[in-house]
């Protein structure tokens, strides 16, 4: 009897087994399901800044800038023309950026000794430096205030200084410690092995290759102290910051300058945000080359 081969047919799929086919088109389906919502999340953020920039067009003869009227260019010819809203813009960025970089040279040395130094306080250090970030605004302005009053010092330009250096040194610190955990530090020994102190090793190591951490602080630092509304009006005094005068012009008139303002601050942080996000990918790449290892 010559042995043969007998072909046998191939076994049915197991229950409760899909098809390879099956589980492509699942996962296809998944991917271009969270690419629409990721989509339609990014419409629902941007379109309030779409209207902001769009009514900035408006020609309205009324003083609330609400109901679209009609195309023009000019109110662009005088963004400064509402009386009072120039020297506003002013003070929010002096204090936006005094607080900023107040904040992130002072968050940055503290990220710094909280990543690489074992302290006794550093417990009690780390939970002080979240807990402005879980602590409501109203809560924060409201305690700043009685700490003003309590010690004569009068509210105004030095005192919302002092408020936003508070809440933005949590923020950077933050930020900067996220850069620093993942950091090499072999790069800062062997530049003390090639003869560099501490101090050049941190001006010429350290700090570019920290440069993108710290650079995205500080440009979140100055975004929330330009925008700070609620601890801002209680510590304000008679300083009027550009919150604190759309929130008074709000309650008479909206003129059509308050959205061409918004709108070019909205483009620079826009500029500066691109900006950072291309030497983040710079730093990236540069830190990616590594020099090939010569053959033994």
């Amino acid at each position: 009897m010559t042995g043969t081969t007998v072909a046998q047919p191939a076994a049915p799929p197991a229950a409760g087994v899909r098809h390879p086919g099956a589980l492509r088109a699942g996962r296809w389906l998944l991917d271009q399901s969270l690419n629409v919502f990721s989509g339609l999340v990014i419409v629902y953020l941007l379109a309030p800044i779409a209207v902001i920039i769009w009514f900035s067009f408006n020609d309205t003869h009324s003083r609330f800038n609400f109901v679209w009227q009609g195309f023009t260019l000019k109110h662009w010819k005088d963004p400064f023309g509402v009386p009072g809203l120039l020297d506003a813009l002013k003070v929010s960025i002096e204090i936006a950026a005094l607080s900023t970089v107040i904040a992130t040279a002072l968050g940055t040395m503290m990220a710094l000794a909280l990543v690489r130094y074992q302290f006794r306080a550093r417990g009690a250090t780390n939970f002080f430096i979240f807990l402005p970030l879980a602590t409501p605004e109203i809560v924060l302005g409201a305690s700043l205030l009685s700490l003003f009053l309590s010690l004569g010092v009068n509210t105004g330009f030095n005192t919302i200084l002092i408020a936003h250096v508070m809440f933005n040194i949590s923020f950077v610190v933050v930020t900067v410690r996220s850069r620093l955990i993942g950091f090499d530090r072999s790069l800062e020994e062997a530049a003390q092995d090639l003869g560099a102190n501490s101090i050049q090793t941190f001006v010429r190591v350290t700090l570019p290759l920290i440069a993108p951490g710290v650079l995205a602080a500080a440009l979140l630092a100055f975004a929330l102290s330009i925008d700070d509304f609620v601890i801002t009006n209680f510590n304000s005094g008679s300083t009027v910051t550009y919150p604190l005068f759309i929130w008074g012009a709000a309650r008479v008139s909206i003129p059509p300058q308050v959205n061409i303002v918004a709108t070019m601050m909205f483009v620079v942080t826009l500029i500066a945000a691109v900006l950072t996000v291309l030497q983040q990918l710079r730093a990236e790449k540069i830190a990616s080359v590594r020099p090939e290892q010569e053959a033994v």
